[in-house]
């Protein structure tokens, strides 16, 4: 368990205010119920660790430092989810499994930007719709794991690797050490990020609106279908004689901007997203602003609850119940329809639009058995939420050798399944959510480019799961545009 707010290394945390907008809740008040050491390891010890790991001095400083994010762009996204519930907009969400510090690089942060851009590019034009852009960026630095502790042959137990908001990825006893300190050190990683993206953006980030300079390496492939070669060639001009005409209409301007005033064709907003997994971190960033009512996560601007840690008595939700951020629900395959309504009015008691995105992670063999139920459930309810298809976490496999991969038909058969159930039940799926990099990666197999086992070990660099490389995602663009456009 997480170390009480009263342990005796610990001085009593002031009684926080009381949010008046969800009765009985405060910042803190998640603290006195029961929270998974998978999710939160501070009472792990490596060996030769006398005293777990202390949050208190370092959500401390957290506390007093500016937040990443402002309530009004909080506010503002849960306008254009209120759209996408309503099939005026479609979401793309996607980014890295896990984050590191080291990826904090201006080559890295761009190659991130440039691949979510550029998707969206695709899906805008094939839709014929707005696309909201969500990264998994600047605080995906935890992930939950199935053992609080990893074993490897001829060594001692070690703490598992839960992500560089807690320790490192090296098989040693000082890696594996949970340091506190690294919530401060990733809040500083996160504003870098943060400002070096809106600087990109503020400054126009000229290849998004160029398709021609694009990097269609998978056009190439001799795996690609000639028809599906020639459906992707007409979608690209498509785009490229869109971006020109409406940069004509502006004058010959080809900027973005990452303010967030009303959209225009030249208009590129994007939001941040991540695991709310520490609620250590999470507390720290959670603050009230003048002139609004309750209390607002400002570390990003919409925070998710995972499969492991969306327990109705747990602390997770306990937290999450409180904050006025937009949330999602990650949704596996054993959810029940009771379950899901029940999770939904506790995260969303006053049944708002823009509040919920149910967040589903079936596995491609799953989706005709559980979805049809769990769309029927939540329309007979008259509960709001944006139904996203997250293909990725259903479909981990392990090779032989034991290395994690996916496979792209498998995330694409997913994502085929989930359009067409909505699509036979009166509803929609309003958005995607993508585990993806827009670096040339060898970490999920197949696509055009044909990648197999033998691949995996060319450039496998994902330190937890595996992501589409640059030209998976792409393809995965092109491929669901065409869902789209039918």
């Amino acid at each position: 368990m997480h170390s009480s707010p009263n342990h005796p290394s610990n001085p009593p945390a002031p009684s926080p205010a009381v949010d008046d907008v969800a009765p009985g809740w405060h910042p803190r008040s998640w603290e006195a119920l029961p929270v998974a050491e998978t999710a939160m390891p501070y009472g792990v010890l490596v060996p030769g660790q006398l005293h777990p790991a202390d949050p208190q001095p370092a959500m401390q400083q957290l506390a007093a430092l500016p937040p990443l994010v402002t309530s009004w762009e909080i506010e503002r996204l849960k306008l254009l989810l209120a759209d996408a519930e309503n099939n005026t907009r479609f979401l793309l969400q996607g980014g890295d499994c896990a984050e590191t510090l080291a990826d904090c690089s201006s080559l890295t942060i761009t190659a991130k930007l440039k691949i979510i851009l550029q998707m969206s590019m695709v899906l805008v034009y094939a839709g014929k719709k707005p696309v909201i852009r969500i990264a998994r960026l600047a605080g995906q630095y935890a992930k939950p794991r199935s053992s609080v502790t990893e074993s490897r042959p001829g060594q001692s137990a070690l703490p598992s690797y839960f992500g560089d908001l807690y320790n490192r990825p090296e098989f040693t006893a000082e890696a594996r050490r949970v340091e506190p300190r690294r919530m401060v050190e990733a809040y500083w990683h996160a504003g870098l990020t943060l400002n070096f993206v809106r600087s990109l953006l503020d400054a126009g980030f000229a290849d998004i609106h160029h398709p021609e300079y694009w990097e269609l390496g998978f056009f190439k492939h001799a795996g690609l279908r000639p028809e599906v070669r020639s459906r992707y060639e007409k979608l690209t001009s498509q785009v490229t004689d869109g971006l020109r005409f409406m940069q004509a209409m502006d004058g010959g301007a080809a900027t973005s901007s990452a303010k967030l005033s009303p959209a225009s064709a030249q208009t590129v907003e994007l939001f941040t997203s991540h695991e709310g997994l520490n609620l250590y971190y999470e507390t720290a960033l959670t603050r009230t602003v003048p002139r609004r009512e309750g209390f607002y996560n400002l570390g990003t601007h919409l925070p998710w609850i995972g499969e492991r840690t969306r327990d109705l008595a747990g602390a997770h939700v306990e937290y999450f119940r409180g904050i006025r951020n937009p949330v999602g629900i990650k949704i596996g395959p054993r959810v029940t329809p009771d379950a899901l309504l029940a999770i939904m009015a506790r995260l969303n008691p006053h049944n708002e639009s823009g509040k919920l995105l149910l967040i589903t992670r079936l596995g491609c063999n799953n989706v005709r058995a559980v979805l049809p139920r769990l769309v029927a459930a939540v329309q007979a309810s008259g509960r709001r939420g944006l139904w996203v298809c997250d293909p990725m976490h259903g479909n981990t496999i392990s090779t032989a050798s034991g290395i994690k991969t996916r496979s792209f038909d498998d995330v694409l058969g997913e994502l085929v399944d989930n359009f067409r159930v909505h699509q036979e039940l009166g509803s929609h799926l309003g958005g995607v959510h993508f585990e993806m990099t827009g670096e040339d990666v060898t970490e999920c197999i197949g696509g055009a480019g044909g990648l197999t086992e033998a691949d995996l070990s060319k450039n496998y660099s994902s330190v937890c799961d595996p992501r589409l490389n640059y030209d998976q995602a792409l393809e995965m663009a092109f491929a669901l545009a065409g869902l789209m456009s039918e």
